[in-house]
């Protein structure tokens, strides 16, 4: 019980926050893993334009937002107009995820996120992700939310237990792991109907971002696309909600579950 409310106290410390312009280059230079840079409007001059130059080269975002909002975050500690928002968490690499399944004797289950933007998406993903039994997620360094005090929160804490790797380029990623002997399949429209597909083995699930789904160049690099039936009015499912269905029909069929009429 008591671990639990621990765990809680040190989000509401939010230690993900590094305030002031020292703390933010140092957290650059020791090569932490870091969000998002933001620096109050009408302060981007002098060592704080060096500042984000460093994070400029490290293709962190930077966003210029109102002092009053980094006031907040800070709970009146003195940020001197930037501050660093930290991953809640170092990110893996790709040979950590294999080495999970290794370490369980599984072939891999690997999500791949292409451009999820929503840090309530990525959280919620990541909480079921890790509930299916995947080993781990990964994601884009670009247009893509990352492991953020936000994602964190909406993981209900599966963050802590789930590797979540990186990555500069998506398709390129998708050649690695078929080479790894991964089978690709692609979450879109106009695909096979989901439940149709033998989905055991070593495989990869790629779930598209909320407003155009898998990239084209992405599309092309799977080698089935799963669709799930749609019966409403607007025939699209929120992101996460679709990636949750479709990884417990891949545990379904890797742990041999089976339906009332044996299928």
């Amino acid at each position: 019980m008591n671990e639990h409310h621990e765990h809680h106290e040190s989000f509401d410390k939010r230690s993900d926050i590094i305030a002031g312009r020292n703390p933010v280059t140092e957290a650059l230079r020791s090569g932490r893993a870091i969000d998002s840079i933001l620096i109050a409007k009408g302060e981007l001059n002098g060592s704080v334009k060096v500042i984000a130059a460093k994070a400029k080269a490290q293709k962190i975002p930077i966003k210029e937002v109102d002092r009053k909002k980094l006031d907040q975050l800070c709970g009146g500690a003195v940020h001197q107009g930037i501050v660093a928002l930290a991953a809640v968490k170092e990110y893996a690499s790709v040979e950590d995820i294999f080495a999970l399944a290794a370490s369980r004797n599984e072939p891999p289950f690997i999500i791949v996120l292409d451009e999820i933007e929503d840090a309530h998406n990525l959280g919620a993903i990541i909480r079921t992700a890790e509930c299916a039994g995947a080993h781990g997620i990964i994601i884009p360094k670009r247009r893509s939310a990352g492991l953020s005090y936000a994602v964190g929160k909406t993981s209900a804490g599966a963050y802590e237990y789930m590797p979540v790797a990186r990555v500069t380029n998506i398709p390129t990623t998708l050649d690695e792991l078929k080479a790894k002997g991964c089978w690709i399949y692609g979450a879109d429209m106009n695909g096979s109907l989901y439940t149709e597909n033998n989905l055991q083995g070593a495989a990869v699930l790629v779930i598209g971002s909320e407003g155009s789904g898998i990239g084209k160049l992405v599309r092309e690099k799977c080698d089935v696309i799963l669709s799930l039936p749609m019966y409403g009015k607007i025939n699209s499912l929120n992101a996460s909600v679709a990636a949750g269905i479709l990884m417990y029909e891949f545990t379904r069929q890797r742990h041999g579950i089976k339906t009332v009429n044996g299928g």
